[in-house]
C-alpha cells in the first residue's frame, strides 16, 4: 500500500499564519490603506478560526493588492517576503518531521486553504514537492483576477481537492495510507477521513475533540 503523508500548512508546519501574515506584509509595504485593510484582514481571520469564512470574498479581498500592482513587482516582494518573515519561521521541529516521512518513502503533500501565490513558494522553502492551496484564476495576460479557480482547499473542500488528485493520477484513495497532522477544527472533514489524523498544535476545539476520539496530539512547537 502506498503511502501519503499530508501536512496543513499555518500553525501546522509554520507558527504563523501565512495569509494573514502576507496580508500585515502588504500593509508594511504600504500597498494598501493601513486602518481599511488591517480591520478587513483581522475580520476575516476571526472569520476563519470560528469557520465562518467566506474564502471567495476572502481571496478577493487578500489578492486585491498584487493582482493591482502586477506580476513582476508581486514576486519580487514575495521574495522580500520569504526571506523577513517565512525562512525566520520555519523551525527545524518542521523540517525534521518532513524529512522523517519523506525519509521512509512516504509522499509528503502541503494542503492548505491559503492560495498558491502565496504558498507555493512556502512548499519549495519546506523541500515539499506536491501541494493542494486554493488555486487562483488567470486572465488573458496570465495574471490573477481576484477569483478562485475551481473547488478551494478549505473545509470539505480539502477532501474534494484530494479526491480530485487521486484521480489525475489514476490512483485511488482506498489504496493508500494517509496521514494527517492539521491544528484546525476548520480541517475535522480530511482528519476524519484519513487513516492517522494527528492533531498538530491543535485550538482548544481540536485538542478537545482529539482527546475524545483517541487520535494522537502532537505539540511541535513546545518552546513558543
Amino acid at each position: 500500500m502506498n503511502r501519503l503523508t499530508l501536512f496543513d500548512l499555518d500553525h501546522t508546519l509554520l507558527p504563523i499564519d501565512s495569509d494573514y501574515s502576507w496580508g500585515e506584509f502588504t500593509l508594511r509595504l504600504g500597498w494598501v490603506d493601513p486602518l481599511e485593510f488591517k480591520k478587513k484582514n483581522d475580520q476575516f481571520y476571526q472569520d476563519y478560526q470560528k469557520g465562518t469564512l467566506d474564502v471567495h470574498e476572502y481571496v478577493a479581498f487578500a489578492t486585491e493588492a498584487i493582482r493591482l500592482r502586477g506580476m513582476q513587482e508581486s514576486q519580487r516582494a514575495h521574495e522580500l517576503f520569504m526571506k523577513e518573515v517565512i525562512e525566520p519561521s520555519i523551525k527545524p521541529e518542521a523540517r525534521r518531521l518532513i524529512d522523517q516521512h519523506q525519509q521512509r518513502g512516504d509522499l509528503v503533500m502541503i494542503v492548505t486553504a491559503t492560495n498558491e501565490f502565496v504558498t507555493r513558494p512556502i512548499a519549495k522553502a519546506l523541500g515539499v514537492n506536491h501541494l493542494i492551496a486554493v488555486e487562483l484564476e488567470l486572465d488573458q495576460t496570465g495574471w490573477i483576477t481576484g477569483k478562485i479557480k475551481g473547488v478551494p482547499s478549505m473545509r470539505e473542500g480539502k477532501v474534494t481537492r484530494l479526491q480530485q488528485w487521486f484521480a489525475e493520477r489514476g490512483d485511488k484513495w482506498e489504496n493508500t495510507d494517509i496521514t494527517f497532522y492539521s491544528d484546525s477544527t476548520n480541517d475535522l472533514p480530511l482528519l476524519s477521513a484519513v487513516n492517522h489524523p494527528i492533531a498538530t498544535n491543535p485550538d482548544e476545539k481540536l485538542r478537545a475533540w482529539a482527546q475524545e476520539k483517541g487520535w494522537p496530539i502532537l505539540d511541535l512547537f513546545p518552546s513558543l
